[in-house]
């Protein structure tokens, strides 16, 4: 492979990245590209028993592994509190100099605008920003990435599937990713739902406890179907069952013709 891709997903806390687009980042990885994860708070306060320093400790080693497992190169985690987030000039010049220095083609990042939760949303907004400056200025890095969105899980309702990806291929390492994350997908999340009573021992049946309660992150849902049938075909997307959705940011600098996408996701390449 001549031309290496360098991805940039960036969220707001650890194990967002995995959620949202954790299939695509290990695609990308088997084909040979780099990926990076960022997130712009250090999540010390996503448990509901312990927080601060002793819960960042414990979140950055999850991501490490989570990292291991889908292939990503590289984790990076901000020390910003949660809930301390703000699009400062500060904060969008640190992702710009993320950007830049990955040597950034793709950035995958949330939405910015209407509602969501508040450091994701500012998270967006950090990057909405920045996006205008990357590619400016005194750098030498000289092009614009192409610049995605996943979903919020709470801001569905602002967000369109331009494109969706295939991820059944890589399934089990986008669940072990997951997996990772055991103080959210096996602590806080099941008691703030009241079912941490239902969380079972063993990887096969918290494989399945995954794929039950977080079916949304990975289920091809009926948003998902036109930009299926768009990218793969009817017949192929008619059997995809699992997927992640992006959305084209309207802030992109340009078009990008759908030859160019095929050739920055090459997983879509038919």
């Amino acid at each position: 492979m001549t031309n290496i891709l360098n991805i940039l997903v960036i969220a707001a806390h650890p194990d967002e990245p995995e959620e949202y687009a954790g299939g695509t980042a290990a695609l990308f990885a088997e084909l040979g590209h780099r990926v990076k994860f960022l997130t712009l708070t250090n999540g010390d306060i996503g448990h509901y028993d312990y927080k601060g320093p002793e819960l960042a400790k414990r979140r950055h080693q999850e991501a490490l592994a989570a990292a291991e497992r889908l292939g990503v190169q590289e984790y990076t985690i901000w020390d910003i509190s949660d809930g301390w987030l703000v699009p400062s000039p500060e904060n969008r010049d640190k992702v710009i100099e993320h950007i830049r220095e990955w040597g950034t083609d793709i950035v995958i990042t949330f939405h910015g605008n209407g509602g969501g939760h508040f450091d994701n949303r500012n998270a967006g907004r950090i990057v909405r920003e920045a996006a205008d400056y990357v590619a400016s200025g005194a750098s030498s890095f000289g092009k614009q990435p192409l610049f995605l969105l996943m979903p919020d899980f709470s801001a569905r309702s602002i967000y369109k599937a331009d494109i969706a990806i295939d991820i059944a291929s890589v399934l089990e390492k986008k669940l072990l990713g997951c997996d990772a994350h055991a103080s959210q997908f096996y602590e806080l999340a099941p008691w703030q739902q009241r079912m941490d009573h239902l969380v079972p021992e063993g990887w096969e049946l918290r494989r399945a406890f995954i794929l039950k309660y977080w079916g949304q992150f990975f289920n091809v849902s009926e948003e998902m179907i036109p930009a299926l049938e768009r990218w793969y075909g009817k017949d192929k997307s008619a059997g995809i069952q699992y997927a992640e959705p992006f959305e084209i940011a309207d802030y992109n600098l340009r078009q990008w013709s759908e030859d160019e996408i095929r050739a920055l996701l090459p997983m879509l390449q038919n």
